[in-house]
């Protein structure tokens, strides 16, 4: 087993003892339900709103033409029109696959050799399916949650949940998200643990943000079907977090302050982990960029004006220099 993968493992199960010994042994249910959940809310939108001035705000003075797709040339030659867009409506095109279909994903990157010796590249499928369900699952799940903030229930909200109940699988009842979820955090998390290429570079962060989220789904579905809650008592107590009006709740058990502490940890973690990269693809220059380089010149707005000198100039400041070596000039000296 690898050493980050210990280190994360450990440093999660250190992060459940946390609230067990809060509220099982302390007492300090205000602590974990309201000041923990306000500072994580704090650091996440301060920590998320630096991040995107720092993305704004860092210089861009070309156009960066990194792309997988032929760029935009002759008439003769086909131009890749979502994977090297050279107008705004192919970057939309190409925003639009990349976000919602994860795209870049689907490219050739792996590569094997032929029995001909041929190197062949064809796409990660079983990668992009699990992000597929991964993310999907996962924004289901949040919109689900979001129940609990509004009184009266938002319509979609409805739809979501009966559509999600519509697919609800076995007994005791499991969502499709629920499965889908785990199936997706699980084959990620076995990805870096199985494959010998993933695990030499996979980092801790790696290991523990997938780590993280799996705790978050089993003390869910945990929530939902062993260690039951008041669910007017959850939802009076987000309420109350939502309109600044707290309310300590009384009727829920240790596993919801675990779940609770691992929504705040995960608040907290956002803005400085790699699931950033969930806003920082709209500030990605080889995303929101059109490859139009050969129709465009751009030029650097910070360029400093350079004192130029001409050949002329040169020539008579080194014109002595020049003779000696007997190297012909341009321009003879003037005589008396």
């Amino acid at each position: 087993m690898s050493t980050k993968l210990i280190y994360a493992l450990t440093f999660t199960i250190f992060l459940v003892t946390i609230p067990i010994i809060g509220v099982g042994i302390l007492k300090l249910e205000f602590l974990f339900s309201i000041v923990v959940p306000y500072l994580a809310l704090a650091i996440f939108f301060l920590g998320s709103i630096h991040r995107v001035v720092l993305w704004s705000t860092s210089p861009q003075p070309f156009n960066i033409t990194l792309s997988a797709g032929q760029n935009k040339s002759f008439r003769w030659i086909r131009t890749s029109y979502v994977e090297s867009p050279h107008s705004k409506f192919g970057v939309i095109l190409r925003m639009i696959t990349e976000v919602l279909l994860f795209r870049s994903l689907l490219r050739n990157e792996m590569v094997k050799t032929h029995e001909s010796r041929w190197l062949v590249f064809t796409p990660k499928k079983g990668l992009w399916f699990l992000a597929m369900i991964f993310h999907y699952s996962l924004l289901v799940i949040v919109l689900k949650h979001l129940r609990f903030f509004f009184e009266p229930t938002p319509f979609f909200l409805d739809l979501i949940l009966r559509i999600d109940k519509f697919f609800e699988l076995s007994l005791p009842s499991l969502s499709l998200t629920e499965v889908l979820v785990l199936v997706g955090t699980v084959g990620l998390l076995l990805r870096r643990i199985l494959s010998k290429e993933i695990k030499y570079i996979s980092l801790f962060g790696d290991y523990f943000i997938l780590l993280l989220i799996l705790t978050l789904v089993l003390t869910g579905i945990l929530l939902k079907h062993s260690f039951r809650v008041d669910l007017l008592d959850v939802k009076r107590f987000c309420i109350g977090l939502f309109t600044f009006n707290p309310h300590v709740p009384s009727k829920v058990g240790l596993t919801f302050y675990v779940h609770l502490f691992f929504v705040s940890v995960l608040l907290v973690y956002f803005p400085y982990s790699k699931l950033v990269h969930a806003k920082g693809v709209f500030f990605s220059p080889t995303r929101n960029l059109p490859n139009n380089s050969r129709q465009k010149r751009y030029i650097n707005p910070w360029n400093y004006p350079v004192k130029v000198k001409s050949y002329e100039e040169w020539e008579e400041e080194y014109r002595d220099m020049l003779k000696e070596a007997n190297i012909p000039l341009d321009k003879e000296e003037k005589g008396p």
